[in-house]
């Protein structure tokens, strides 16, 4: 989530209209089959998106309050035209087989597929999404194309073409939250932590005095479970604010097949032996000099919702997770302005890493995009209501009933902080945080390929493997995926 709304991330909404935090662990999983909705009859002018119960709840609204559908017509849509939204599962993994199946079939309904941006560029590839330039204006192709979050962009374009298939809905990425009012307790300042974050060095050596200091049980709480959560998004973080990649620089993301694999580089393995030291102290066999044992050894069991809640309960000083956990924790029934937040720390600058866009903060980068059905037989309609959600009120909107955030980061500060709540305090943590986004390496291979990273990454936490026995392991593994790719490309 990201993972939900990624599914990296599980939602549960404290507030129709604050920041939220989803009803359902996604993951990041109950929910409404989807294969019921798709292909039945629907009224004149109606278009249907799929989408999750979230999203499913701020389309319309009763009476005089506001809604998705509203913001839709006041920013132009055609009032013939209603948007119905489909609820499928939260489940991301679960949706995308759903998806693929109805596509495959050839079925429409839904007209717009609601689609994780973690898998959106295989069905691109697929050719089961339709090319947006063949639909939209020039005007509102460029639009997207100069303002939106690039980041977000790059998993909603054709890799092979550069041609655009997907408008970015909403986009997610990690951050760090933490206690300021027990870090000021232990002698320390954190006023320069939202804006120019610290070295993981000072982070530990800061958070382990606070934790002995205040005498909470834990001192960072963060998601490392064996599940795609680590591969994409928390394990993507770490390495790459080491100046590590699983494939080199972020320029090889996107094509597999010839691409270098350097998970076995110094980069991804300090990463580890961090996290090691975090879990296991300075006296594991592979711990870094000079950083601090921080976290609890069950981080290895957990995903969002588990990491959180000690956090959320008063019981650890710092955590990691999407930026909807600042809701429940930054209330001012919560932690209120005890409540910091940054972009994530980091150990080595942009300028030191030895591969091309990483260094410095990084953040998993989440989100969800919206794509038009090749099947649809409501294509003017469908590419209308595409055009109305790359409206700012639209956007606006949608942050403002349920704290998703704009793709165009800057309406952030726009936004009716009444509206947003707590997050409203730490827009400029949120930016940086986007601005430095590293998506996951997707690609048709990418679900075969997250399985290995993460189940190889979690042993090497857990202490199962040392940091190179395990990235040896995943190298030969990852090679044979990749070998795999060419062989079909000869074919």
């Amino acid at each position: 989530m990201a993972p939900k709304a990624s599914d990296e991330r599980s939602r549960r909404r404290v507030s129709r209209r604050i920041f939220v935090k989803a009803a359902s662990v996604s993951a990041a999983t109950t929910g409404v089959a989807v294969a019921g909705c798709l292909g039945r009859a629907r009224q004149e002018g109606t278009v249907v998106m799929s989408g999750d119960t979230d999203f499913e709840d701020i389309m319309h609204a009763d009476g005089d309050e506001p809604s998705v559908q509203q913001a839709l017509w006041d920013a132009g849509l055609d009032e013939d035209i209603t948007v119905e939204v489909q609820a499928s599962v939260d489940d991301s993994a679960q949706r995308m087989q759903s998806y693929q199946s109805a596509l495959q079939a050839g079925r429409s309904p839904p007209d717009i597929f609601m689609m994780d941006s973690g898998w959106t560029i295989p069905f691109i590839l697929r050719e089961q999404t339709t090319p947006l330039e063949e639909e939209l204006s020039p005007e509102i192709i460029e639009r997207v194309e100069n303002e939106y979050l690039e980041a977000a962009l790059e998993t909603a374009r054709n890799p092979e073409t550069d041609r655009l298939h997907a408008i970015p809905l909403f986009p997610d990425f990690g951050t760090v939250l933490y206690r300021q009012d027990l870090i000021e307790d232990a002698g320390y300042e954190t006023d320069e932590w939202g804006t120019e974050p610290p070295t993981w060095q000072e982070f530990s050596e800061v958070t382990g005095d606070a934790l002995e200091e205040s005498g909470v049980d834990f001192g960072f709480t963060t998601q490392a479970a064996a599940y795609e959560g680590l591969a994409c998004c928390t394990f993507t973080e770490v390495m790459s604010t080491w100046g590590g990649g699983y494939f080199g620089g972020t320029e090889n993301l996107f094509v597999a097949g010839d691409r270098p694999i350097t998970v076995d580089s110094e980069p991804v393995l300090d990463a580890i032996r961090m996290m090691r030291t975090f879990i296991h102290g300075p006296d594991d066999e592979h711990a870094l000099e000079g950083y601090q044992q921080i976290c609890p050894s069950a981080i290895v069991q957990w995903s969002e919702e588990e990491s959180l809640s000690p956090f959320a309960n008063g019981n650890a000083v710092a955590h990691r997770n999407w930026p909807f956990a600042i809701a429940q924790t930054g209330a001012e029934d919560a932690f209120g302005e005890d409540l910091g937040v940054m972009p994530m720390p980091y150990a080595v600058s942009e300028d030191e890493s030895e591969f091309e866009g990483v260094g410095g903060t990084a953040a998993g980068l989440g989100g969800w995009h919206l794509t038009l059905n090749p099947n649809t037989d409501r294509v003017d309609e469908a590419a209308q209501v595409l055009e109305a959600f790359t409206q700012e009120e639209v956007m606006l909107t949608i942050f403002e009933l349920q704290g998703f955030l704009p793709p165009i980061l800057e309406l952030i500060e726009e936004a009716d902080p009444d509206e947003i709540g707590p997050v409203a305090r730490y827009t400029d943590q949120i930016q940086i945080a986007g601005e430095n986004a590293v998506p996951r390496p997707v690609t048709d291979i990418w679900p075969e390929q997250s399985a290995l990273i993460f189940q190889e990454v979690n042993a090497a936490y857990r202490g199962a493997k040392s940091p190179e026995g395990a990235m040896s392991d995943l190298m030969d593994r990852l090679e044979a995926s990749e070998a795999g790719v060419e062989e079909q490309n000869v074919d």
